[in-house]
Formats: structure tokens, sequence, C-alpha cells
């Protein structure tokens, strides 16, 4: 018979702390704990940025110091080897290669050409609300960016849904969808990437395992936007229709090629940074060898002397992130030191016990919650990605399986919620286009929510995955995948 968990840490499992607290080892918490209360507070407040979240995990971790017992050089140290955890550093890379692989795709038109699909195809109503969905999932699947799918195809795709009989909620719902399915699903995407490195899982492995998950939710997700889409509104249609088309280019269908590249080479399991690299320098040839663009539009100097071009802004766009992800790892990384990991653990496994179900509940039940409160997805995961791993290991979860549950709840509800950051987003770009289209409906973010048919199934389909056990794996000591949880 297999002793439970909670046996096993007292026969051995609990590690002492290194670093010692006043509060004991709730002190160690301070610092994480601090960041996600400043969080909520400026995300509530309305002026949560990158740069801010930054500023509170540097506040948090300054905080900590003073409720350290342990000499402040030993608390640093701690700090330091925290920020050094491959876990951190992998990510941060990948992000960097993600950056300038998507800033390739979008100068080579790849948006534009998407959109020309759209122009030739005819449909009107509920079916152009389904392409919507379909163009704006292969899109954010390409480019791995949710927030960079919702800005552009609400600026150039929304008007054209209008002025074809879409029905304007369910049009903004259907970009926000089709932004899900690809920060989900896209081996680039820097939800994907997160919840693959903080759970020491490869890239390939966990987005073969997950597309079960996402398809399961986008096909209904499909039908229910086709079915109820149409809208019978006379807008203004010819005025639209020409501004869509003026925004269209067909050669920019040809940047598929090095997306179809990354996605084959990732999932034959070449590693992430060998596909990126190949994808990034076959757009790059492509584009100047077609005209799409000139070498300096990818990499240039400006008039002030600073580097400019795609492959800039690509590593720009990411900059503020991988700080931000090296600051969490090291704070998740003192709350190792300082037994607050192994604490928490141990609470909640009183209320697991000996039940995976649970334990996997559980999971769930976390993540969602610091989604809820923290506006930006990829710090609200982050955040939660400690958590997971140490609950998920304690019952040997295969690493696949949590970052499924980590990433899925987490690209579901980033793009439900109306303070959510990529539903501002879309609202606001449609507000401002009204200086251009004055007929054009806004689309308030309490009106859409509901509607964001991907990210709730999404959500139902990982809490079923969670009470049934369907698509549960195990690992042993070695990693190795299994059907039932090792007893060793």
């Amino acid at each position: 018979m297999s002793s439970s968990p909670v046996t096993e840490a007292a026969q051995g499992e609990t590690r002492s702390p290194t670093l010692t607290f006043r509060l004991g080892v709730w002190g160690a918490a301070i610092p994480l704990l601090f960041f996600v209360v400043w969080a909520i507070t400026i995300s509530v407040l309305g002026f949560a940025t990158e740069i801010g979240l930054i500023m509170g995990a540097l506040f948090g971790l300054t905080l900590g110091l003073f409720f350290c017992k342990s000499r402040w050089h030993a608390y640093a140290e701690g700090l330091f080897s925290g920020l050094t955890q491959p876990i951190g550093v992998v990510a941060l890379i990948a992000w960097f290669y993600a950056g300038m692989f998507a800033q390739v795709l979008q100068t080579g038109g790849l948006v534009e050409g998407l959109i020309w699909l759209g122009s030739i195809s005819n449909t009107t109503g509920g079916l152009f609300v389904g392409l919507a969905f379909l163009l704006a999932a292969v899109f954010s699947s390409a480019v791995g960016t949710g927030y960079g799918t919702v800005v552009a195809f609400c600026t150039f795709l929304y008007p054209a849904g209008i002025a074809v009989g879409g029905d304007p909620v369910m049009l903004f719902a259907a970009i926000l969808s089709g932004a899900i399915f690809g920060d989900n699903l896209a081996p680039v995407s820097d939800t994907t990437i997160v919840s693959a490195t903080t759970q020491d899982a490869d890239v390939p492995g966990v987005v073969r395992s997950r597309f079960k998950y996402s398809i399961m939710a986008g096909i209904p997700t499909l039908i229910l936007l086709v079915l109820f889409g149409g809208s019978d509104a006379e807008l203004s249609g010819p005025e639209a229709l020409a501004a869509m088309q003026a925004n269209t280019d067909p050669q920019g269908l040809i940047m598929l090629a090095p997306f179809a590249l990354v996605l084959v080479l990732a999932l034959r399991g070449q590693h992430l940074l060998t596909s990126l690299t190949w994808g990034i320098l076959t757009g790059c040839a492509l584009m100047i060898a077609t005209g799409l663009a000139a070498p300096s539009e990818l990499l240039g100097v400006d008039a002030n002397g600073d580097m400019t071009g795609a492959l800039v802004r690509g590593v720009k766009g990411y900059l503020n992130m991988a700080v931000l992800i090296l600051l969490i790892v090291g704070a998740a990384h003192l709350m190792t030191l300082g037994g607050t990991m192994e604490r928490i653990t141990e609470l909640l496994m009183r209320w697991i016990k000996n039940s995976v179900r649970r334990a996997e509940l559980a999971i769930w039940g976390l993540v969602a919650a610091l989604n809820s409160a923290i506006t930006i997805n990829t710090a609200a995961e982050i955040a939660a990605a400690p958590f997971v791993r140490e609950l998920g290991t304690r019952y040997r979860i295969h690493r696949y399986r949590r970052a499924n549950m980590l990433d899925a709840v987490t690209s579901a509800l980033g793009y439900i919620f109306p303070w959510g950051a990529p539903v501002l987003l879309g609202w606001a770009t449609i507000s401002s286009m009204q200086a251009t289209y004055d007929w054009l409906p806004i689309v308030s973010p309490t009106s859409v929510f509901p509607f964001v048919f991907q990210g709730w199934l999404l959500l139902a389909i990982m809490l079923f995955a969670a009470i049934t056990g369907w698509g549960r794996t195990f690992e042993d000591k070695d990693g190795n995948v299994m059907t039932k949880r090792p007893t060793d």
C-alpha cells in the first residue's frame, strides 16, 4: 500500500528553511504577496503597465529584506541564486527569439494577407464572424501574440465585418476567441513558453499534448459564432469594405511559409530556439527576395543613431516582461528557501490528502484566482507557476499536464473579464476608430465577456479534465510518462 503525500512529507521530504524570517515561514512570502496586492491594486485603478508591475516586484523584494532575520547578505545571495535559475533564463531568451519572429511576420504583411483572404471570401453575417475567428486564430498561432492579434484585427477586420452584416458583439468576441486560441496553442506564445519552462517541460511536447483541449473548445466556438454572428443592422458597407481592401495585400500570405516551417520543426522535436532561428532567417530572406521589406526595415539605424527595425522591436517588446519574470522567479525562490512553499503545499495537502483530482482542482482554482485579479495574463501565469510546479511534482502529475492546466486557464481568463488588458485594448482600439468611421458601433467590455466562447469553453474543459481525469498522465522519478500514479 502506498503512503499518502502527507505521510511521505513527514518521512523526510520536508526541507529545513535556509533563511529565517519574522512571521516565520510566512515572512518569506512577503515579496510575492506584496507584488500580487500591488498588481491587483494598479489593475483596479486602471493603470497597470509592465513597468508598474516591475516596480511592484522590486518594492516587494526590498520589503522582504526588513522581514528577514538572517543576514541580509544571505537574503541577497538567495535572491541572486533564484534570478539565475534556468526557469527564468530559458523563458526570456525564448521570448526574445519569439518576439523577433513575430515582428518579422508582421512586417512581412501576414495580417494584411489574411485580411485579403477575408475580403475575397464574399461571406457575410455570421459566416464572416466565423471567418474572423479562424483568421485571428491562424494569425495568433503564427506570431504568438494575442494582444497584437486583438489590435490588428480590431483595426482592420472589425469595420469590414460590421459592413457585411456581422453582429458587433459577436465579431469582437470572435477576435478575442481567436487570440485565445493562438495564445494558448502557439509554440512561440509567451504563455506557452512560460507554462512549459516553469514546469521543466519542452515546448513541442506541451503543444502536441494540448491540441486536443484547444480544438475541443475551438470547434463549438466556430459553430456558435456562425450561428449567432449575423446582424440585421444596415451600416455603411461600401465605405468599410473599400477601407479594408486598401489595407490588404495577398503577398503577405507568403509569410505563412516561415510560420509553417517553425511549426513543423518544433513539433518534430527541434528545440524552440532552433525552430525560431530558421523561421527568422527564412522570413527575412523571403521578405528581401520578394520586395516585401528592405533590409533596413529588418535592422537599421535611424537619424539619431539608434537601432531600429523588426528585429529590434521584437526584442524590445519583451524586455519588461523578461525583467518581471526574473524578479518573480527570484521571489518564488525566496519562498522555497524560507519554507513558505513547503508550508503552503502541506496545508493544501491536508485537504487534497491522496486525491490527485483535488490536487488538480487546487491548481485550477489557484491559477484562476490569480488571473482574475492580475490583468496581464503572463504576469499572473508567472506568479502561479511556482505553486503549480510544487503541488504537481508532489503528486507526480506529468509536466505536460501541469503546463496545460496553467496555460489554458491563464489564456482563457486573460481575454474574458471586462477588466482584462486585452479586452480593454480591443475596446480602446475600436473606440479610437470612430474618428475614421463615425458609424462604427462600439462594444463595451461588459457586453462582450459572456460571448468569448473559446475562453469559457477552454476553462470548462480544463475543469472537466480535473474532475474526471480525462487526459491525466503522471511521471516517474525519471520523467517517463505513466497512466497511473507511481507508488515509489
